[in-house]
């Protein structure tokens, strides 16, 4: 069982470490230079959907709105996103991609697609259920997980 502890905790930690290095080069191209992974994220939390707002993109990414603001400044002026205030209740600010945007949450998506396309495409049908309980396990770890003090 300790050998089987130390193989899994090694894989894990080399994997998260691997798939952060890897998404940051295969999704900050040529044309994506201006921007960091961080911001990618941000990207991707805002989606592709009309009606998000600062508070709701910052729950998705689990920071707070403040953090978030720092974020959504760089990406407004690197042209990425837009602000607009609603009509009907002016402290709303909802966060849009520009098209420019959209390209770049469109490429983040794709990189996504073709890493889940290898691991099913390796997969029999018994094996699906093991990795689903695996990566349900996994996000039960990582979204309850709180650091000792």
């Amino acid at each position: 069982m300790e050998d089987a502890y130390r193989t899994i905790n090694e894989v894990l930690v080399n994997l998260i470490n691997e798939i952060w290095e890897l998404e940051e080069k295969a999704i900050i191209t040529e044309e994506f230079r201006d921007i960091t992974n961080n911001d990618m994220h941000v990207i991707e939390a805002i989606g592709l959907g009309e009606d998000s707002n600062m508070s709701m993109v910052a729950k998705k990414l689990n920071i707070t709105v403040g953090s978030l603001t720092t974020a959504m400044n760089s990406l407004v002026k690197k042209k990425y996103v837009k602000r607009e205030r609603s009509e009907t209740d002016r402290r709303v600010v909802y966060v849009r991609l520009t098209e420019k945007g959209r390209k770049a949450y469109l490429h983040h998506e794709d990189y996504h697609r073709q890493m889940t396309k290898v691991i099913l495409e390796r997969l029999d049908e018994k094996e699906l259920p093991v990795l689903m309980k695996t990566l349900d396990a996994l996000t039960e770890f990582f979204t309850g997980y709180v650091p000792a003090k």
